[in-house]
């Protein structure tokens, strides 16, 4: 590991060179990302804004000689320091992961990089079976793939429709009960859900749901009202009751003002509970493998957890490869709605 040891102060030394470079450029009246690509050349980079580039306005020697400060140099390095080393914590189980899913062997790995990196874990998952060894091993990985999509979607079109609209009808109207209901889903948010596991399990064996995916939707969905709907009923208090007035009075319906004026409005919130509730099915274990019994129905938690768990069919490269593709949709789902997530959260946070 000395090799890491040494990058890392590379990149420390590399970066606090990059910062004293521009603030150099700075006090001379420079600006731009140009500053930043010349500062990571050692040494060239302080010498061309001090001594080879005409300064914009003139500084202060005092101003720029307190860059120089020990103080300064000090606090810079500790910064990059602990940026960098969180940094590496951070990238390292990642690259291993990645590292893992090229290994040709099924074992787990004793390096972080494999000698010869294969793709035959992704090539496993896609087409269902490959040799290792003298066995053959099988997956069913596009099924529980595709039932997962499904459940998540679903999961995500139904909690945002029934949640906005139940908090749009506690935070815009007065009716008899209101405040019983606000603390009766204030309460149920309390208890998570697989304390009634065994009562789920009861109706869904009476109702013939056992074994049938598009039956998490049922859970996931009602698990999501009580938390989601104090949260969007928080933000809803901050639109201004005004706008309902106005456009009362420019002849829209109650439906017009909801689709049209609120959640046009709400997007950020309506966002941040759209992608919690698609992430559920990815990464819930508990309940898909408590009603879920056929291999084929599977979720993928379920799924790719057989090849740690089954002692008989161990394969560590293909768990790390499913679980870099179960990673994609969620990362690109936050990089697109990553706005809408940060005003979402915010909001939600100091509404209500």
């Amino acid at each position: 590991m000395a090799w890491l040891a040494w990058t890392v102060l590379i990149l420390i030394v590399l970066f606090t060179h990059q910062s004293l470079t521009h603030q150099i450029a700075e006090k001379y009246g420079h600006k731009g990302i140009r500053i930043g690509f010349i500062g990571l050349i050692p040494i060239f980079g302080l010498v061309y804004y001090m001594k080879i580039k005409p300064p914009l306005r003139p500084s202060n020697p005092g101003k720029v000689k307190s860059v120089f400060n020990l103080k300064n140099i000090l606090g810079t390095a500790l910064l990059y320091t602990e940026l960098i080393i969180l940094g590496v914590i951070v990238l390292v189980p990642v690259v291993y992961v990645i590292g893992t899913s090229l290994n040709p062997n099924s074992g787990i790995p004793t390096s972080i990089w494999p000698s010869e990196p294969s793709f035959k874990a992704f090539q496993f998952l896609f087409e269902g079976s490959a040799m290792y060894g003298s066995s053959e091993e099988t997956n069913e990985f596009i099924s529980w793939y595709i039932n997962t999509l499904q459940v998540a979607v679903l999961t995500m079109v139904f909690s945002v429709l029934f949640v906005t609209g139940t908090a749009y009808v506690f935070a815009r109207y007065k009716f008899k009960g209101k405040k019983v209901g606000l603390l009766t889903i204030l309460v149920l948010q309390m208890f998570p859900s697989f304390l009634g596991l065994i009562a789920i399990f009861t109706l869904f064996q009476t109702f013939g749901l056992l074994d049938q995916p598009l039956a998490l939707v049922i859970i996931y969905t009602a698990g999501a009202i009580p938390f989601n709907v104090w949260l969007i009923k928080g933000y809803l208090q901050g639109v201004p009751k005004e706008l309902d007035e106005s456009a009362k009075i420019d002849g829209a319906n109650k439906l017009q003002i909801f689709f049209r004026i609120i959640v046009p409005l709400s997007v950020p919130i309506i966002s941040f509970v759209a992608v919690t509730q698609f992430m559920a099915p990815w990464l819930d274990y508990i309940l898909p493998s408590f009603v879920i019994e056929s291999e084929e129905k599977w979720t993928l938690a379920v799924g790719i957890f057989r090849f740690i768990n089954d002692q008989s069919r161990i394969n560590y490269p293909a768990f790390s490869a499913a679980a870099i593709l179960v990673a994609v949709p969620i990362t690109v789902l936050y990089v697109v709605f990553q706005r809408y997530l940060i005003e979402g959260i915010t909001a939600g946070a100091n509404k209500g």
